[in-house]
């Protein structure tokens, strides 16, 4: 398949109700509403192409963007075609659930995500932290250094409430999966999510969330979930 045929596919499987559902997020013209679900035949049928990858994502369409996020080859790509993909990237379902989800299954995934978590804009930022929530949730607790995470949830403490809104989402993410994916610092974490309580995100034009990650790592030890892994990052 090519990027013409591809376009042509995605248009056909798009829905209004889904790319209102975008929009309402971040996502603009030009995008045409297709389902993650709905993508998956054509994955199916594609699997990993970096080439294609490359034209899809160029598009500028949100939903081609997201289905070259799934068929690109994260090992192939260079820390100089991450900063491209993280450039086009203009909203968090794009940074955090495309770039970031794709570069956790790079051998370089940590390097460029801490690059990004000290460039102070705010998508790189939630990116990288995004990055980690993935890789933790993935990866063997062994390939981790204790003290750096150990670092980075000393850092979150300090700087979560005055980050940007989409950067303060990515940290409190960071810490839940710290809290319950990486086992060495599961203590740690629930006292750091204690320390700093309820975060307040503020959205354009909609009403603030609020989250706590304490909350949500007791709920996860209450099933017995510490210490959980996916199989997969990528669908």
């Amino acid at each position: 398949m090519n990027v013409e045929t591809v376009m042509q596919e995605l248009e056909v499987l798009g829905k209004e109700r889904m790319k209102k559902m975008y929009m309402s997020n971040g996502a603009h013209e030009p995008l045409f509403g297709v389902a993650t679900g709905a993508m998956k035949p054509m994955v199916k049928n594609i699997k990993i192409n970096q080439p294609l990858a490359e034209e899809l994502y160029a598009t500028g369409n949100y939903d081609a963007m997201y289905f070259a996020g799934v068929i690109a080859d994260p090992k192939a790509m260079t820390e100089s075609d991450y900063d491209r993909w993280i450039d086009a990237a203009y909203f968090y379902m794009l940074s955090d659930y495309v770039v970031a989800v794709t570069l956790s299954e790079a051998d370089i995934a940590q390097e460029v995500a801490d690059k990004w978590i000290a460039s102070g804009e705010e998508l790189r930022m939630s990116a990288g932290w995004s990055c980690y929530c993935w890789l933790l949730g993935n990866r063997k607790d062994a390939e981790f250094s204790e003290s750096k995470m150990s670092n980075m949830l000393d850092l979150v403490k300090k700087t979560i409430h005055d980050s940007p809104e989409r950067t303060k989402s990515a940290m409190n993410n960071f810490i839940y999966t710290v809290g319950t994916s990486y086992l060495p610092l599961h203590e740690k974490a629930v006292e750091t999510a204690k320390a700093i309580g309820v975060v307040e995100i503020k959205r354009d034009n909609k009403k603030s969330s609020f989250v706590n990650a304490c909350e949500n790592i007791e709920k996860m030890v209450d099933k017995g979930k510490i210490g959980f892994k996916r199989k997969h990052v990528r669908c």
